[in-house]
């Protein structure tokens, strides 16, 4: 769904050059500019060749301009795109391991099952549960777990993919 223009946060999805020091470049045009990179999530393509940046970023409209450019004069940048501007999905992925006596196990294990989260591990004081989803869901689910007591997280970067048949095309494929 298109991002609301009220909202300042901003998806950016960058194909790059599948080569040691590019991620370096990138944050280091980030931080040389006082912009911060909220979350950040790289991974290969199906060209091998070819790496997909997925950062989200704050800004109005000016700093994202600004972000957009310089990103796409770095010489390893085949494309960049702002995944506010068409209608995406767009996921995470969160491991949660929660305190959880015997007593509290039922009710943990019905918050997980209505946000269809996995249980990856049980010992006898914690679960950790694995869940994906938008950024509501997993808020969602921390703020109904956190009375439990939750020991630890471990939050991957948000990934997007344009929905329908438009994709992320750079030079590359």
């Amino acid at each position: 769904m298109p991002r609301n223009s009220k909202d300042d946060t901003h998806t950016i999805a960058v194909l790059v050059e599948n080569k040691f020091g590019v991620l370096a470049k990138v944050a280091s045009l980030f931080s040389a500019r006082g912009y911060n990179i909220d979350s950040l999530c790289v991974g290969v393509t199906q060209d091998p060749s070819v790496s997909r940046i997925t950062l989200v970023t704050r800004g109005d409209e000016k700093v994202l301009e600004q972000i957009r450019k310089h990103l796409s004069k770095l010489i390893d940048t085949f494309k960049v795109m702002d995944m506010g501007e068409s209608d995406s999905v767009e996921r995470e992925m969160i491991l949660i391991k929660i305190s959880a006596p015997k007593a509290a196990r039922p009710e943990i294990f019905q918050i997980i099952d209505v946000f269809r989260g996995r249980v990856v591990d049980v010992s006898t004081d914690t679960i950790t549960v694995e869940v994906t989803g938008d950024e509501g869901k997993i808020h969602a689910i921390l703020n109904l777990l956190q009375p439990f007591g939750i020991k630890e997280i471990a939050r991957t970067g948000k990934v997007a993919l344009t929905r329908g048949a438009k994709t992320l095309k750079g030079a590359k494929n």
